[in-house]
């Protein structure tokens, strides 16, 4: 008889419950998987807008996934005020879970911070060439934990943006123009007026170097078997590498044709008996 009384309270209670907060529970449901694909909708409504208004494309990228996290946060505290649950007590709940995640990913917090330092300030962009922690290559994303580069034999570099934003990082092509820095070696005994000659010869011809700055030729060095030519030449920032190489070329082939040489390492030994 109590366990028949027990059993039936106990049906009634579930059945109260159910009817008090199936509906509550279903509707939250529902608003949960509907505001999702809301959220997913909006998310990629805002990053075709800021397209749009020509936001960069890092940025673009930062803005519409923070905002696609702020709606997701909103959505779950909407729903979940929805059954019953006191929001008050739920944001505290996520404030404490927040504070004990933030202990645990204290360098991923770091890597957001830079990605935020990164895409305010911004010392370089999406499609700039940069060198930093000891990697080159061309930014293709700028996300909000990572920095993606792309180096020149098609290798992808993923950087985390804390290290970027608090290490050293060279822009290469940020500017318009850019300075070519090179040595020649010449014999001692070689002319050193006629190498000049023959240098800015090569870099007059030349249609990638440009004339304004001029370029200049410098004696840099004695070396042990060598005597330095110092070439500075510059060069539109896009044209750099094309320059670089080919006026090694140029430079051997001119210096083939005055009889001017270029010197291997080489040591006097003296044997003494």
């Amino acid at each position: 008889m109590l366990e028949n009384i027990s059993l039936e309270a106990l049906y009634e209670k579930c059945l109260d419950l159910l009817l008090t907060f199936g509906p509550k529970f279903i509707l939250a449901l529902i608003v949960l998987f509907v505001g999702w694909w809301v959220v997913g909708k909006v998310s990629r409504a805002i990053e075709v807008t800021l397209e749009k208004m020509k936001i960069e494309h890092g940025l673009r990228g930062f803005l519409s996934s923070l905002a696609s996290v702020i709606l997701k946060i909103l959505l779950i505290i909407s729903a979940a005020s929805m059954i019953g649950v006191e929001t008050t007590s739920f944001i505290a709940m996520l404030g404490a879970a927040g504070l004990a995640v933030g202990m645990a990913l204290q360098g991923s917090l770091s890597n957001f911070a830079g990605g935020v330092l990164i895409l305010f300030f911004k010392p370089f962009k999406v499609g700039d060439v940069i060198e930093a922690q000891g990697h080159m290559g061309k930014v293709v994303d700028i996300q909000i934990f990572v920095t993606v580069l792309l180096t020149y034999d098609n290798q992808k570099i993923i950087i985390p943006n804390g290290s970027l934003s608090n290490g050293t990082v060279k822009n290469l092509f940020c500017e318009e123009k850019r300075r070519i820095d090179i040595e020649f070696g010449i014999s001692y005994g070689d002319d050193i007026h006629k190498a000049r000659r023959v240098l800015m010869q090569v870099m007059e011809n030349y249609d990638l170097i440009i004339n304004e700055p001029e370029p200049t030729v410098h004696v840099s060095q004695h070396g042990d078997s060598h005597v330095g030519m110092l070439v500075w030449a510059w060069v539109d920032s896009e044209n750099y590498w094309p320059a670089y190489f080919g006026l090694y070329e140029r430079v051997k082939d001119a210096f083939d044709a005055e009889d001017i040489t270029i010197p291997f390492p080489q040591r006097d030994v003296h044997i003494q008996q």
